[in-house]
C-alpha cells in the first residue's frame, strides 16, 4: 500500500544513484506492475501516489482528493503536467497517455506530499510516470491481441457451425478473407485432439502451428478438453499423430476423407475414433472403413424407402426443411445439448425443431430404435443430395422390414453380435434389455432383475468388444440397434404414425 506523507515510519529513500536502476528495474519481464511501480514511486518520494485511467477509475496507489477542474485540463492534453499547493499539500498531477490518441484516452498519475517537491523528486515523478505509460501501454496491446484472438477464434467456430448445416457456400465465404484457400478444395478430414481442459488453449496453439495454416482449428464448444481440426491436407493426420505422440492423457480421433458437406458426417466419425483412441498405445486411431449395413441394403430401396419416411418434411419451405434436415441429424447424433452449442444456437431450439420433425413423421426419438432409423433416413438422404448424379430407380411400396431381410445384412449382424457371446456375462441380453428401455440403465435393471450399476459395467464392457461406443448417442450405437432390428432382437419401430394432438402430424385417411 502506498505511504501517505507524514505518516508513520518508511523504507529508506532511493539515493540518486540507484533510484533510476530500481525504476528500470519495473520494466523486466515478470515485474511490469503499474501497481508496483505506484508503490515504488510512493516511497522513493515520501508521498501518496494516485494513478488512475481517463474516466477517472483507480487503477493503483491512494484515493487522493483531487481538483476536478485540473484533472480535466491534463486528461484533456490542456496542460501536460501540473504542479500546485492546495494546504499543506504539494501536488504534482502528470498526463499519462495511452495507446488511443484520443485525449479521453489519457490517465493521470497524481503525486502528493508535505514537503516541496525539489528538483530530484520532481525528476523522479516524470520520469515514473514514462515508465507507467509504457507498461500501460503494454498491457492495452496485450487486451488487444487477447480480442484478436478472441475473435479469430469466434469467427473459426462460426465456419466450423457452417460446415456443419452443410452451408458450404457461406463457409467459403467467410474464410476467404482471414485464410485464402483453405476451404478451396471439395473434401476435408475432421480430427479431434482431446486433452486436459486446463491446457487446451496450448493445445489449440500447438495445432495451429503443427498444420501450417493449412487446417481450420476449434476449441470444441460442447467438450472442454477437444480440439477439432479440419483439413484438406493429406498429412494433416500424420502432423497430428506426431503432436499426441509422447503426450500422456493426449488422444487423436480422425476422419475418413469426406465432403465439406459432409462435415458432420466427419465429426461422428472423428468421435468414434477418438473412443477406440483411448483403448490404443499409440492415442490415436482414424476412423475405420468397416463394413456399414447401410451399404449392403439395395440402393434402390434404400433411397425410395428414406424419400417415403421424410416426404412429410417436403411441404415446407426448401430453407426450413434444410434447417430441420441438418439439426435433426446432429441431434441425434450428439445430445441436444451438444448439438445446440456447435450450430450456435440454444438447446430449446434444437430441442423445438427436432419436436418438430417427430411431428411431421409421427415419430418417438426417445425410443432408440426409431432413432436409429430414422437417422438411416437422414442419412441416406443427406448422401443422395449431396451426389446429384445419383439417379437411382424407384420402388415403391418399401417397408423397413424389406431393407432389413438381406442375406449379406444379416450376415453383418450375426458376425456383429455374436462377438457378444465370447464373454462370460450375458452382455447380449443386457445390451438388447437397454436398447429396449431406451438407453435408460435403471429401467433396463428393472426388467432383468439386476442392479442399474450391472447394466451400466456391460454395456460399457460391451463396446471394446464391439469396438463401438454406446453410451453416447450416434452412428455407432445406432448400428448396434440396426443389427439387433436385423435379426429380430427387437421390434421394428413404427413411422408416420399420426398424433392428433400435433398439428404437423402426419394424417391418414
Amino acid at each position: 500500500m502506498a505511504g501517505r506523507a507524514g505518516e508513520g515510519p518508511h523504507p529508506p529513500t532511493p539515493d540518486g544513484d540507484t533510484w533510476a536502476a530500481q525504476l528500470l528495474d519495473h520494466l523486466r519481464p515478470g515485474a511490469r506492475d503499474p501497481r508496483r511501480v505506484a508503490a515504488w514511486l510512493a516511497r522513493a518520494v515520501q508521498a501518496s501516489v494516485r494513478l488512475q485511467d481517463g474516466d477517472g477509475t483507480l487503477l493503483a496507489g491512494d484515493p487522493i482528493p483531487l481538483d476536478d477542474g485540473l484533472v480535466a485540463d491534463v486528461v484533456a492534453g490542456r496542460i501536460s503536467a501540473a504542479a500546485v499547493q492546495d494546504g499543506d499539500r504539494h501536488l504534482r498531477l502528470v498526463a499519462v497517455r495511452a495507446p488511443d490518441p484520443r485525449p479521453a484516452a489519457a490517465g493521470l498519475l497524481a503525486v502528493a506530499r508535505a514537503a516541496p517537491f525539489d528538483r530530484r523528486a520532481a525528476e523522479i515523478v516524470t520520469h515514473t510516470a514514462g515508465v507507467v505509460e509504457l507498461l500501460l501501454r503494454e498491457r492495452e496491446l496485450t487486451a488487444a491481441g487477447h480480442r484478436l484472438r478472441r475473435a479469430t477464434a469466434d469467427l473459426r467456430l462460426a465456419i466450423l457451425q457452417l460446415l456443419m448445416v452443410e452451408d458450404t457456400v457461406s463457409a467459403r465465404r467467410v474464410a476467404a478473407g482471414l485464410w485464402p484457400g483453405l476451404l478451396d478444395t471439395d473434401s476435408a478430414s475432421v480430427y479431434i485432439v482431446e486433452g486436459d481442459p486446463a491446457e487446451r488453449d496450448g493445445l489449440a496453439e500447438d495445432c495451429l502451428d503443427i498444420t501450417r495454416g493449412q487446417a481450420l482449428v476449434v476449441r470444441c464448444p460442447a467438450m472442454d478438453g477437444h480440439v477439432i481440426v479440419v483439413s484438406p491436407a493429406p498429412k494433416a493426420g500424420e502432423w497430428l499423430r506426431s503432436l499426441v505422440d509422447g503426450r500422456p492423457g493426449t488422444f487423436l480421433g480422425g476422419s475418413v476423407q469426406q465432403s465439406l458437406a459432409r462435415t458432420a458426417t466427419a465429426y461422428g466419425q472423428a468421435v468414434s475414433a477418438l473412443a477406440v483412441a483411448h483403448f490404443r498405445s499409440d492415442q490415436a486411431a482414424v476412423y475405420a472403413e468397416r463394413t456399414h449395413p447401410e451399404r449392403l441394403m439395395d440402393p434402390a430401396a434404400l433411397h425410395s424407402w428414406s424419400t417415403a419416411v421424410l416426404r412429410p418434411l417436403d411441404t415446407l419451405p426448401h430453407h426450413i426443411r434444410a434447417e430441420l434436415l441438418a439439426t435433426t441429424r446432429l441431434g441425434l447424433e450428439f445430445t441436444a445439448v451438444s448439438a445446440a452449442k456447435v450450430l450456435g444456437v440454444s438447446r430449446n431450439t434444437v430441442r423445438a425443431r427436432m419436436d418438430r420433425v417427430e411431428a411431421l413423421l409421427g415419430a418417438d426419438f426417445s425410443d432408440l430404435t426409431v432413432r436409429a432409423t430414422a437417422h438411416l433416413a437422414l442419412n441416406t438422404q443427406a448422401a443422395r443430395t449431396e451426389d446429384l448424379t445419383v439417379r437411382a430407380p424407384q420402388v415403391s411400396g418399401v417397408r423397413l422390414a424389406d431393407l432389413l431381410a438381406g442375406p449379406a445384412l444379416r450376415a453383418w449382424a450375426h458376425d456383429l453380435l455374436d462377438r457378444l457371446t465370447r464373454d462370460g456375462r450375458d452382455l447380449r441380453g443386457t445390451l438388447r434389455a437397454w436398447i429396449a428401455a431406451g438407453g435408460n440403465s435403471e429401467r433396463a435393471a428393472l426388467d432383468l432383475g439386476v442392479h442399474a450399476q450391472t447394466v451400466r459395467e456391460h454395456v460399457r464392457g460391451a463396446e471394446p468388444v464391439l469396438e463401438r461406443q454406446l453410451l453416447a448417442a450416434g452412428t455407432d450405437l445406432y448400428e448396434v440397434v440396426l443389427a439387433h432390428l436385423v435379426l429380430g432382437d427387437l421390434a421394428a419401430p413404427v413411422l408416420l404414425r399420426p398424433n392428433p394432438g400435433q398439428p404437423d402430424s402426419p394424417v391418414h385417411g
